[in-house]
């Protein structure tokens, strides 16, 4: 077996040399607790009492790592409990110690794509046209008109219009005061010389409702003949017209649309990795956090000893030879860990913005379910 060099129960941190990446070689308190978490593992690792086959440079680096690993589940879940406020902003400056107030804007933005699309709103402009329609020609290339009017990047067709009248526009029936009882009623409110309009005075405003949707109902039904089919941008006309006359249309410029749905720009955070998170100062780490980072690193520092001593199954002793405690040291290493991650995620979960709002409703309701027990005070007097 080879020679294996056992940790000697001292620890010298050298800064810029002392661990792997170095992140925090420049941390004073990071040095300090460095010695003593090198300590801390080797006792619970069985020195003085036991050979430990580490050096305290393999400690200080599981003692990194485990720094990076807090931080890394800290920041990973700030960025799900923010990232729809933090899209689209800028990368410029570290987030560490940043105060993100949750904002509507990107919700505002998707709910403007959304009323693009449902014609109710959003923020691209939509724009009309028309071009001659032909007696006996029943198909028209948008396209092409879109090419001849210099409209670059395509169009998108949202409604074609017939020349009949809305339905609005046939409600204004001349003989609507006409009507028996109606017109008595105008009469007893001096309307009897005024426009037949008025009688929307004196009707309730589900009638004009009803109405208005009685007439479009009739044009669905008896002239159901009348319609269109599009089929990239090639319009088909039902049935075959019989003179000539325009097409009116309201489309949307492709170019405009693809305008609002991307943003360009190089510093923008367009996806989690580009979240400005940097390594946490360890400075700032406190009492409650430090705790789980020491577990971490003998957790850690559990696991890199098993692998060591998995090398060599057993080594000889007088007379026989001793098999090495490595199978052991592996799951004890592989469970607390799991453990520990586990821990601090549910622990994350619990201060989530959603959680602290459920937990803060839920005491509102026991709060008021308890006092509307107390007796309401009687004054005498």
């Amino acid at each position: 077996m080879a020679n294996i060099n056992i940790w000697d129960g001292t620890a010298t941190f050298t800064s810029g040399s002392a661990t792997p990446f170095g992140f925090y070689d420049s941390d004073v308190d990071f040095q300090h607790d460095a010695i003593k978490v090198a300590k801390f593992c080797g006792t619970r690792l069985g020195f003085p009492l036991m050979d430990v086959e580490l050096q305290s440079g393999s400690l200080f680096a599981c003692f990194e790592e485990a720094v990076s690993t807090y931080g890394n589940e800290i920041f990973q879940y700030k960025i799900r409990e923010n990232y729809l406020s933090l899209e689209g902003s800028s990368t410029g400056s570290s987030a560490n110690n940043q105060l993100i107030n949750p904002t509507l804007d990107r919700i505002v933005n998707i709910s403007q794509n959304y009323g693009t699309e449902a014609e109710v709103g959003g923020k691209v402009s939509r724009y009309t046209g028309s071009l001659a329609m032909t007696s006996s020609v029943q198909r028209y290339n948008l396209n092409d008109w879109a090419t001849s009017e210099g409209i670059e990047g395509g169009i998108e067709i949202r409604r074609v219009f017939y020349e009949a009248p809305p339905a609005i526009q046939r409600y204004f029936d001349p003989y609507a005061g006409t009507g028996t009882g109606v017109q008595s009623l105008m009469d007893a409110f001096d309307f009897g010389s005024m426009s037949p309009g008025v009688n929307f005075l004196l009707m309730p405003a589900s009638f004009d409702v009803a109405k208005i949707q009685s007439i479009e109902f009739n044009d669905q039904i008896r002239k159901s003949a009348y319609s269109f089919q599009i089929v990239n941008n090639e319009l088909t006309i039902f049935p075959l017209p019989k003179r000539n006359g325009k097409l009116r249309f309201e489309y949307y410029k492709v170019s405009e649309k693809k305008a609002a749905t991307f943003s360009s720009g190089s510093d923008l955070i367009t996806n989690v990795g580009e979240v400005p998170y940097d390594n946490p100062s360890y400075l700032q780490i406190n009492s409650v956090g430090r705790q789980w980072i020491f577990r971490y690193t003998l957790a850690l520092a559990k696991e890199l000893l098993a692998y060591i001593r998995g090398k060599y199954q057993t080594v000889p002793v007088p007379g026989s030879e001793a098999t090495l405690n490595q199978a052991d040291l592996l799951a004890d290493a592989r469970s607390e860990k799991e453990a520990l991650i586990t821990n601090l995620r549910e622990m994350l979960d619990q201060t989530s913005r959603s959680s602290q709002l459920e937990r803060r409703a839920n005491e509102t309701e026991n709060i008021g379910k308890t006092l509307s027990s107390v007796p309401m005070t009687i004054f005498i007097g």
